[in-house]
């Protein structure tokens, strides 16, 4: 365990040093929440009621998914593991007495962790002082604040093991694009990263919440803004864990396989 928490340590150690790029990324999210939010709010002047949210609550949302994009962005994967497959240097990965899925769960874990303290603490703070119904509100109750916190680490780990599952997947094919192309569109699509799943017609909202890209980021930002009842918390929570644990397997099993089979050319 000492090994893995060592290469979590390194990779955010080293992924706290990129602080311009931070700085970038702080301006660029907070002008496209604001950008998001101008634009929701042209269809809510249309006719309030007829939203399953409250302006308030989708405007929360909006700053929340800003803030964590580095948690749920499935597009934010690392091109070293996609670019160490390819070219072979996988080869070296497998010869050190680690097991190369853990180490690389590690360092997703940890990439996307820096990323997240130098973004989220400055987008969160402004945004809660952007006037009303703008800005970012406060939890329901300090309940759904505490299961908020719970259900964002979960969410992360889904999308970890989710991201794993495509660089495993990745030892099956030739090049890597195809399955990101594929992975992200649909993560993006059905995870309620472009439009929050309680804006899709109920039908569709129902199977859409039982895959595992509703795992992600749509339970706790939805909790945060308090748009779901006590069944439905209860609900979304078991169905992350389902999640977690089925994909870990599956990415897992699939690792296993593919050391097994893995060819590499050249010398």
């Amino acid at each position: 365990m000492k090994k893995y928490v060592s290469f979590f340590r390194l990779r955010f150690t080293m992924g706290l040093q990129y602080r311009s790029a931070a700085l970038g990324g702080i301006i660029t999210q907070f002008t496209w929440g604001l950008i998001q939010i101008m634009i929701f709010q042209a269809f809510y002047r249309t006719d309030p009621s007829a939203f399953p949210m409250s302006f308030s609550a989708t405007a929360s949302y909006l700053w929340l998914q800003q803030a964590f994009l580095a948690f749920f962005a499935v597009w934010m994967m690392e091109n070293e593991i996609f670019d160490s497959i390819v070219n072979g240097d996988i080869a070296y990965e497998l010869c050190r007495p680690v097991s190369i899925y853990h180490m690389w769960y590690s360092r997703s874990i940890a990439a996307r962790l820096s990323r997240a303290v130098l973004r989220c603490f400055p987008i969160l703070l402004i945004a809660a002082f952007v006037p009303a119904p703008y800005g970012l509100c406060a939890p329901a109750d300090l309940r759904h604040f505490f299961l908020f916190l719970a259900t964002l680490v979960l969410g992360l780990s889904v999308t970890v093991s989710f991201c794993m599952l495509v660089y495993v997947l990745t030892f099956f094919t030739i090049s890597p694009q195809g399955l990101r192309m594929v992975f992200v569109s649909a993560t993006d699509f059905f995870a309620g990263a472009l439009i929050p799943l309680p804006f899709f017609p109920e039908k569709m909202q129902k199977v859409m919440e039982l895959l595992p890209f509703a795992s992600m980021q749509n339970v706790a930002l939805r909790i945060y803004g308090g748009s779901m009842n006590q069944s439905e918390m209860k609900r979304a929570v078991l169905l992350q864990l389902f999640w977690l644990a089925v994909i870990t397997a599956a990415g897992q099993i699939l690792c296993k396989t593919a050391q097994k089979r893995v060819t590499v050319q050249g010398g």
